[in-house]
């Protein structure tokens, strides 16, 4: 009797093990679930502020060799920063006569087209980076070249301070800019092989602006209202706005598609509620009705509290369901340091909610700037993605 109950568990054991192994071997996918361990969006946004990697092809080279070492997979390059585009656009010097930014290392080459040529070797994703949106320095070529494109505030005022910066906004309401952004994206896309387009807060407005005649004028054509409150949060007035901006994306997202259907249209905004009443950009709806297939939220936080709470924001739980939505993760600035601890406790609490993946803000700083030195981070980093991961396709949600 003993020997024969011996060995029932012992069949018992052989049988949870054999069950345990086929769920380890095929990774069932649960309903609603956006990551496996095979899939994951592993990102690094590359910027040519307080960064040097985009100006020369030595650096650009050395960057994909070691991204690609660690396992990361997707690339979001910055491409139209700073009031200039840093590929060769012919849209741009027609516009206001410049065809790239002028510094040393990106004005006698094309540094996308380097981008996409060495990282689709490595198997990297390339998705170019409209930084800027809709915001122009001050003194820009552009601003000098089109003033009557610009939208202000109630006082008249249109500058727009970011740090020690003097920014100013193109007015997305006014067709000619929209023509323009228009024209710059679908340049893109026609003349280069990328895997996708992305744009993030700056394709908005900040709400205090939008008092310009152009605007004041299409508002009393389709309210019948002889000016709009002057309050710029009241609801009504934040929604009719960027209802006009949301139109916009719609015909991005059209005209995009209509040249290159598999090209993936990204956003990286700000949470939700900070995004619609702060810059005017819903992109809920723009999510709901299909005009973005990729959301990176961008979720700078500290504090390992507030970074679950918006992490758990219902909207985001919602969206997951439907495109791969995956967090921003601030890697460092440099004149604030972020601890190789705090980025891994964020992507593990990215990870444990089933997110689409992560991206960093920004490469320079995942390295510099920081209490510990660079390789304790990159072994950390080697340990997070210690097995290569493709991205979740857009076309299975």
């Amino acid at each position: 009797m003993f020997k024969w109950q011996h060995k029932r568990h012992q069949l018992l054991y052989f049988v949870i093990f054999i069950i345990t192994l086929i769920g380890i071997v095929f990774n069932p996918v649960i309903p609603g679930k956006t990551v496996t361990l095979s899939s994951e969006i592993r990102g690094v946004w590359l910027t040519n502020v307080d960064s040097e990697v985009l100006f020369s092809s030595l650096r650009t080279t050395a960057v994909l060799n070691r991204l690609k070492q660690l396992q990361f997979n997707t690339i979001y390059p910055t491409i139209w920063q700073g009031g200039y585009t840093l590929y060769p656009s012919s849209v741009a010097e027609e516009v206001f006569g410049v065809s790239i930014d002028p510094t040393p290392g990106l004005k006698d080459r094309d540094m996308l087209q380097e981008l996409i040529e060495q990282g689709h070797q490595k198997k990297l994703t390339i998705i170019p980076w409209f930084e800027f949106g809709f915001m122009a320095p001050a003194e820009s070529e552009l601003v000098k070249n089109h003033p009557a494109w610009l939208t202000q505030r109630q006082d008249g005022t249109t500058i727009h301070t970011q740090g020690i910066h003097d920014r100013v906004w193109l007015n997305p309401f006014h067709p000619e800019v929209q023509q323009f952004i228009l024209d710059l994206v679908l340049e893109v896309v026609k003349n280069y092989d990328i895997d996708g387009i992305q744009f993030d807060d700056h394709f908005g407005l900040p709400s205090d602006f939008g008092y310009d005649d152009y605007t004041l004028s299409l508002y009393q054509q389709e309210t019948g209202k002889s000016f709009p409150p002057s309050q710029f949060t009241e609801t009504e007035w934040v929604q009719w706005r960027a209802d006009k901006i949301s139109q916009f994306m719609a015909q991005i997202f059209k005209s995009v598609k209509a040249i290159k259907p598999d090209c993936i249209v990204s956003l990286s905004p700000n949470p939700y509620g900070f995004a619609l009443s702060a810059y005017l950009q819903d992109w809920l709806k723009w999510q709901q009705n299909g005009w973005i297939e990729e959301l990176i939220i961008q979720v700078y936080r500290s504090d390992m509290e507030r970074f679950i709470a918006e992490l758990e924001r219902p909207e985001l739980q919602q969206a997951q369901q439907q495109i791969p939505v995956a967090i921003g993760i601030l890697s460092g600035l440099k004149n604030r340091s972020i601890s190789i601890k705090m980025i891994e406790d964020q992507v593990k609490a990215v990870r444990k909610r089933d997110f689409a993946g992560v991206s960093f803000f920004f490469y320079e700083s995942l390295w510099r700037w920081a209490q510990e030195p660079i390789y304790q981070r990159e072994d950390q980093l080697q340990q997070l993605f210690a097995d290569p991961a493709d991205r979740p396709s857009v076309t299975v949600f």
